[in-house]
């Protein structure tokens, strides 16, 4: 081989080098190029994934909002049939208690004026009657008849108050009682104590014990009864005011009238 034939295979081969060399250095950056946008690419796809995940999770949240609100449509429609029922039931019973206040406006007007017959004889039978607590039972009366006037007080409480009167009117008839008070006689007042048995006897006691008597219903007027009677009378009214063991009492009764 000559030397211009190794000269020029020496030029071949450094050229040959040369541009393997430059080959390299071209495909070290496209490499470069490569992995700087595998890179970009990883960033763009952890960033993806992560708004991926953000969005995943907010459409959960909204995904449970949803329901919780479709629960509570659910809730509020099962609600809204139960206002419904109950304002229908409401509205029947408003009807039912319109027809009552009606019924009882009628009531109103009927029984207004049997009350006041009612205390015309309340009021005639206490005039009538054995004499025992005259001034209270008048008054009771009168407070009746005060009561009836005002616009304050219903016809319910007035019922109630006038049946009251009755049942202590009542009462007397079965009850024994003994209590002080003024006594009128032959224009003279004096203090004693009287004693009631129902409606039965009506007697008294000076405090002194000097002197006894009862009323005669059918006279209309108080008899002074014998001596033989005081200490009747005064264990009686000992037995009234419970001060002794209720016993046995001799005490003077009108006799019944003869049915005719």
């Amino acid at each position: 081989m000559t030397q211009s034939n190794l000269k020029r295979r020496a030029a071949v081969a450094a050229v040959t080098v040369f541009m393997l060399s430059g080959a390299a250095t071209v495909q070290a950056q496209q490499i470069d190029q490569l992995l700087t946008i595998e890179k970009q690419v990883a960033q763009a796809g952890a960033q993806s994934q992560a708004t991926i995940d953000k969005i995943a999770d907010e459409t959960d949240r909204l995904v449970g909002e949803y329901r919780s609100v479709t629960t509570q449509i659910d809730n509020i429609k099962v609600y809204n049939d139960q206002l419904q029922e109950l304002v229908a039931a409401q509205e029947k019973e408003k009807a039912s208690l319109q027809a009552q206040i009606e019924n009882v406006s009628g009531v109103e007007r009927e029984i207004v004026p049997l009350m006041q017959r009612m205390i015309g004889t309340l009021e005639q039978f206490v005039k009538l009657d054995v004499p025992f607590l005259q001034q209270e039972r008048v008054e009771r009366v009168a407070t009746l008849r005060e009561l009836m006037s005002r616009a304050d007080v219903s016809t319910a409480e007035k019922y109630r108050r006038l049946m009251e009167a009755y049942q202590v009117e009542n009462e007397y008839g079965w009850t024994l009682e003994a209590y002080a008070g003024p006594l009128e006689t032959e224009g003279r007042t004096r203090q004693v104590d009287f004693l009631r048995i129902g409606r039965v006897v009506l007697a008294y006691q000076t405090l002194d014990g000097g002197e006894q008597g009862m009323w005669d219903q059918e006279a209309k007027q108080w008899v002074v009864l014998p001596e033989s009677y005081r200490n009747q009378i005064r264990q009686a009214i000992a037995v009234a005011r419970r001060q002794a063991a209720p016993d046995l009492l001799v005490l003077p009764v009108s006799a019944p009238e003869s049915a005719q």
